[in-house]
């Protein structure tokens, strides 16, 4: 065995024994590229350096991303604000920052079935993810049903203590399923220990005057939305449904398009006999 080989057999150990992945993917072809653009060893260490960095980031990004538990991925860019127009699209952006995370700010956004709350509640998520933020994404039926266990199995503490630490914290569909009173309580708990710790986006079908019914108290539901609403960015979308949107262009468009089933029929000559 040369060398060259016996060296790149250790460089190789050296890197797995570190978990440096990246350099032991690319430091042959980053040889060559160093060699012709005669690099230092210091410049030549420092490309090592980022590509492991770079590489490492993007793994940490798309972990937090799955760990996260969305159910699907959407960003900023691929909501249409010009169907939704009455949005502040300069606020959302602004949002889409995170400054909010430092002041512990919520994000609320209510509106009907369809116009786009889920998709901005994820692409802010998606966001904090991005910058290596703890995430966590839960359907308010989800929430209720695992804090409802964990106060069964007596792991509650656990359980909030685990949602209070992460950076932010989406629930989804409040306001789709009435919740019992004592859910109602469990719910009231997490968002009480999260009160100016850390930032929860939520989205909702119903007004804050109509919480009263989610909850089955308007105490609790007072309660409640005193600390979500304190330190806050409210949305009140008023807007038509995308689905709907999307069913009607679907329509349009098959009412449109040129027929292809009806046989074609050929004018046929007379001839006229002599």
């Amino acid at each position: 065995m040369t060398t060259s080989n016996t060296m790149g057999s250790r460089i190789d150990e050296y890197c797995k024994t570190l978990a440096l992945q990246a350099i032991r993917d690319h430091y042959h072809e980053e040889v060559e590229n160093a060699t012709k653009a005669k690099l230092s060893y210091q410049e030549f260490l420092l490309r090592l350096m980022e590509l492991e960095v770079v590489s490492k980031i993007d793994r940490s990004v798309n972990h937090r991303i799955q760990a996260a538990g969305f159910p699907m991925i959407r960003h900023l860019d691929g909501f249409d604000f010009t169907y939704q127009p009455q949005l502040d699209e300069k606020l959302l952006r602004e949002l889409a920052n995170l400054h909010f995370l430092a002041e512990a700010k919520n994000i609320l956004l209510f509106g009907a079935p369809g116009v786009g709350k889920t998709h901005l509640a994820i692409a802010l998520a998606i966001k904090a993810a991005q910058q290596r933020k703890s995430v966590f994404f839960y359907t308010a039926e989800q929430l209720a049903a695992d804090l409802a266990a964990a106060d069964v199995s007596r792991t509650l503490v656990k359980l909030l203590q685990n949602l209070t630490r992460v950076e932010v914290l989406v629930i989804d569909e409040v306001g789709y399923v009435e919740l019992s009173k004592k859910t109602a309580s469990l719910f009231f708990q997490l968002i009480s220990k999260r009160y100016e710790k850390g930032s929860i986006i939520i989205t909702s079908n119903k007004a804050p005057e109509q919480w009263g019914e989610i909850f089955q108290d308007d105490v609790v539901a007072a309660a409640i939305l005193d600390r979500l609403l304190h330190h806050c960015y409210p949305f009140f979308i008023q807007g038509p449904s995308y689905r709907m949107k999307a069913l009607l262009d679907h329509d349009n468009a098959a009412r449109t398009k040129p027929r292809t089933d009806v046989p074609h029929t050929e004018s046929a000559t007379m001839i006229t006999p002599t």
